[in-house]
């Protein structure tokens, strides 16, 4: 009892200082946000004394120097990025807009979410970041200028008590309506439970991406006394559940448990060093382990079924494992599917084998998103106050049939563009959005430069699209993005037909042969 009782207090200590919980804690921001510099703070402290360091930070990746005596009990942050990438790519979002705080917390995780969003080649236009002391109205003003993009889809990195208040300021503004993506990262979607029910209504709709727990009873038997626990010590605490990081310390101070006794405890000793006290700091003088290493060593090795699932230290660190994709709707959240290293998206766990990718449809359940709707929104759109589509299209003299610019000599400008291609983009373009065609052209109405230059507008943003009897070949597809073809010529040869008639006056006859 003595032993669960030190696990109780010690996943409690964990809980708090990574949950946010202000209102009923007042240290415990402070301390939170303090803890993501602990790694730099306490890696001279386990390197001097040659004893292990286990923190539960997972802002930055490990370093070489910090190795073998800093243990990091949570997954790289950098794991989730690639189940947020394969969501786009489902979808088909095509571009999306961080918005993380300013502080090592959020600055850690964006170059690995950018590099995996541009690896399927969706666009981060514009990074929007919060600082951690924003006020209502400095909120409220980074919002406003996001409502001015075309981008519609945000990915959401930054402590819970700061990411509610930009969705309670986003859901004032109208951003929580109809056509809006919200993606909360791995460490809001687990603590989002923490809020107040006054503040769940600006989050409906929201996708969030969270490491899977397998449910246990062992697990479950565990939270049950450790929410009496709690309790006990914070009375007046509402919505006190245990979540993933504190199943992490209770596992993380098992395996120390279990390190320490294959370890030994005969010689626990420290050292003495050659500093004399009178100068020294008590951290200095405290002398170096005479079965650190060896304890090193053992928590290495450890590995075990723990509440978490399957524990165990992969190069000093919790190894990446499966991602749930949950959707908040109502007073609670919906599981709507997996991401595995493995199979990618899947609807259940152990159902199929087959990688999710941009051609295949979305395998994940029904999703309802903001504007308590279940069409996928398209991830962008013109803003009301935004510019006006420019549709290229092509000058040329032959193949009118396709695009045909009548041109005034006399204004210098297109009187009217007709043709089938202009016919076909104004009867399938899926978006009601502005748009305006403009002609290729100098300003006597002859061509500016071939098809290639045309496409090449696209790639420089002269022109956000092109429309015209314009061929797929491979150099173009390196910088534009073609729709599947709408016309089909075939492949066609042209032979001489060799006359093998006999040239005489009596050939007329030989029909009567």
């Amino acid at each position: 009892m003595l032993y669960e009782s030190i696990i109780l207090n010690f996943c409690q200590f964990a809980l708090v200082n990574s949950s946010g919980l202000d209102k009923k804690c007042p240290s415990a921001s402070k301390h939170r946000a303090n803890n993501f510099n602990a790694g730099k703070l306490c890696y001279p402290l386990g390197k001097n004394s040659q004893v292990p360091i286990i923190s539960f930070s997972a802002t930055s990746p490990l370093t070489s120097i910090q190795r073998p005596y800093f243990f990091r009990a949570a997954q790289n942050g950098s794991f989730q990025v690639k189940a947020i990438s394969t969501i786009f790519q489902a979808f088909g979002w095509r571009e999306a807009v961080p918005i993380y705080i300013d502080n090592q917390f959020g600055e850690s995780l964006i170059p690995c979410l950018t590099d995996a969003l541009q690896e399927i080649n969706t666009r981060v236009p514009y990074l929007s970041v919060i600082p951690a002391s924003a006020t209502d109205d400095q909120i409220a003003q980074e919002l406003h200028k996001l409502m001015t993009m075309r981008t519609r889809v945000f990915i959401v990195h930054m402590t819970m008590p700061l990411g509610s208040k930009v969705f309670a300021k986003a859901k004032e503004i109208g951003m929580m309506s109809e056509g809006y993506v919200w993606i909360m990262t791995d460490t809001m979607t687990t603590m989002w439970r923490s809020l107040d029910a006054s503040a769940l209504d600006s989050l409906q709709g929201i996708l969030g991406v969270r490491t899977y727990v397998p449910n246990s009873e062992e697990g479950e038997n565990f939270k049950v006394r450790w929410k009496r626990k709690f309790l006990q010590d914070y009375p007046n605490t509402t919505n006190a559940e245990l979540n993933l990081f504190g199943l992490w310390a209770y596992d993380a101070t098992f395996a120390l448990a279990m390190a320490i006794e294959k370890a030994g405890t005969a010689n626990l000793r420290f050292n003495e060093t050659n500093i004399s006290s009178g100068g020294a700091t008590d951290l200095e003088t405290l002398g170096v382990s005479q079965n650190g290493l060896r304890l090193i060593k053992e928590l290495s090795n450890t590995k075990f079924r723990g509440l978490s699932g399957d524990f165990h230290f992969d190069n000093w660190q919790l190894p990446s494992s499966v991602f749930q994709i949950v959707n908040v709707n109502g007073n609670g959240e919906k599981r709507v599917g997996f991401w595995t290293p493995e199979s990618g998206l899947v609807r259940k766990l152990g159902l199929t084998k087959t990688r999710t990718n941009s051609t295949s449809k979305p395998k994940l359940g029904p999703i309802i998103w903001p504007g308590d709707t279940t069409s996928v929104p398209t991830g962008w759109e013109i803003p009301t106050n935004g510019k006006r589509m420019k549709i290229g299209v092509p000058v040329k003299v032959g193949f009118t049939e396709f695009v045909e610019v009548v041109w005034d000599t006399i204004a210098r400008k297109e009187k009217a563009i007709t043709g089938y291609s202009v016919d076909v983009f104004d009867a399938v373009l899926p978006y009601h959005v502005p748009y305006d065609y403009v002609p290729f052209a100098t300003p006597e109405g002859k061509a500016a430069g071939s098809y290639n230059d045309l496409t090449d507008q696209v790639y420089y943003r002269k022109y956000d699209a092109v429309v015209g009897d314009i061929t797929i070949v491979a150099n173009r597809s390196l910088s534009v993005d073609f729709i599947l073809p709408y016309t089909e010529f075939g492949v066609s040869m042209i032979v001489s037909i060799r006359d093998k008639n006999e040239k005489n006056a009596w050939v007329f006859l030989k029909p009567l042969t």
